[in-house]
């Protein structure tokens, strides 16, 4: 199965009830607040209160650090592969792709970094990974920098509407 699926916040319990996602990672600002959707235990729910800029020192908004980062590598690690993860924040195009690929590379570490991006690119032509997290992910994971190189290489993604949930296959696995 090992698929991740990424959405925007307004359609989480759709796409966690279509694809059967029984984990999610949330990545909202702090005070955002919605409702976990039914089909996912709150136990394996990781809610990452973090602000979508690349960034520290900006007023009261909260950028990825570290501890972020290592948390979503820690929660993929121990993902019951069996169903899809569901990753998503509030459009879907740039604090979740970066962490359905933080998430891959966690998981299947033996991934080629532009292999990775380029199907990223495939399944997304709006995504615009979080060049904060990634760059966070690429240290955290010992990529060398290969990570960052190759999200910089796909470059920025078309304009999105907030509407374009997709899936992330992980490498041997085609997309459904």
């Amino acid at each position: 199965m090992s698929l991740i699926v990424v959405s925007p916040l307004s359609r989480i319990a759709e796409i966690a009830v279509r694809h059967k996602a029984r984990e999610m990672i949330t990545l909202m600002a702090e005070k955002q607040d919605f409702h976990r959707p039914a089909v996912i235990s709150a136990d394996r729910h990781l809610k990452l209160g973090v602000n979508d800029i690349t960034f520290a020192g900006t007023g009261d908004l909260i950028a990825p650090q570290e501890r972020h980062v290592q948390q979503v590598i820690d929660f993929a690690r121990t993902w019951d592969q069996r169903a899809p993860l569901l990753i998503h924040c509030w459009m879907g195009v740039s604090r979740s792709p970066a962490a359905a690929l933080i998430a891959s590379l966690a998981v299947a570490p033996e991934d080629d970094d532009e292999a990775l991006a380029l199907r990223l690119r495939a399944a997304s032509p709006f995504a615009t990974p979080n060049s904060r997290l990634v760059e966070i992910g690429d240290s955290l994971l010992g990529r060398g920098g290969r990570l960052k190189a190759a999200v910089k290489a796909i470059g920025r993604g078309a304009d999105a509407d907030g509407n374009a949930p997709f899936v992330l296959p992980l490498p041997g696995m085609v997309a459904p």
